[in-house]
């Protein structure tokens, strides 16, 4: 990950992120698990690339829940219970 420009978040190791410009992703690795967060589909496809070039992979799509936290879509974000 940091080959590919990308930071470790202090609070967390686990916790990767890159800011380019106003655009960002942030992946998080929990187990055997990861969840990728961005705001520019780009940067989120560009991210996908550098990981299934690196490892094998399947795409769950769009979470709803995640560490036991409900993700609600709004039209201008997110809401997280």
């Amino acid at each position: 990950m940091l080959a590919n420009e990308f930071i470790i978040n202090e609070v967390d190791k686990y916790v990767y992120i890159k800011n380019i410009d106003k655009c960002y992703v942030i992946i998080g690795f929990y187990m055997d698990e990861m969840s990728i967060l961005d705001n520019n589909d780009y940067m989120i496809k560009s991210t996908e690339k550098i990981l299934t070039d690196k490892f094998d992979m399947k795409d769950l799509g769009v979470g709803n829940v995640i560490l036991r936290i409900k993700i609600s879509r709004i039209f201008d974000g997110l809401v997280l219970f």
